[in-house]
């Protein structure tokens, strides 16, 4: 296995124009954005984000890159997104590891640290500062959803949440934990459900 960098992942901001809305996923993920270094990037859960922010229509992939999903590889053909009207990053920026080679879930007090909290701040400072109205963040995942519970003295924003598009957090989501339910129905459910509160 690919040995974990935890270099942290700036947040991803469009260039120019407006930002409506914030997505947040929980961390960046050993193959994607660990690698690749932009939020959901290559990661496994971030091929259904990126599918769905194309849907909405706030992001241009380039077609080969979902030909071959991983971060390193990503990063090293130049295949980048181009994202509008939306920000992206995580509520831990790095990706976390106990052994530099496998994943785990960031703890309450990685996310709950004053470094961690301050930059949440900024960042949610800086998306509503280009927002013409009220900023919504979409908080993906249980640990994402606990962190912005706790976020005080940020600009106001209104918070949604969805289950984490990893297949554990899909099915645990799901009516009687997905049982005798295809992860594939699971996905494209949880797509689409996206692309509508992108599409707000």
């Amino acid at each position: 296995m690919a040995r974990i960098f935890q270099t942290p992942v700036a947040p991803l901001f469009p260039l120019e124009g407006p930002v409506q809305v914030l997505l947040f996923g929980e961390a960046p993920g050993p193959l994607g954005a660990d690698k690749s270094g932009i939020p959901f990037w290559g990661d496994r859960a971030g091929l259904v984000v990126y599918r769905a922010l194309e849907a909405a229509g706030l992001a241009r992939v380039p077609a080969e890159a979902y030909a071959d999903w991983d971060g390193a590889r990503l990063k090293a053909n130049g295949l980048v997104p181009i994202i509008t009207g939306v920000a992206l990053s995580n509520a831990y920026p790095s990706c976390p590891t106990r052994d530099g080679q496998t994943f785990k879930a960031p703890t309450d007090r990685e996310l709950a640290g004053p470094e961690n909290l301050a930059r949440i701040g900024q960042e949610l400072t800086l998306a509503a500062s280009r927002c013409p109205g009220r900023l919504r963040v979409i908080a993906l995942g249980k640990r994402a959803q606990w962190l912005f519970q706790r976020i005080e003295g940020a600009p106001v924003f209104d918070l949604v949440t969805l289950p984490h598009p990893s297949a554990q957090g899909l099915l645990q989501a799901a009516p009687g934990k997905g049982k005798g339910l295809r992860l594939a129905d699971l996905q494209a459910a949880w797509e689409a459900r996206l692309e509508a509160l992108l599409s707000m």
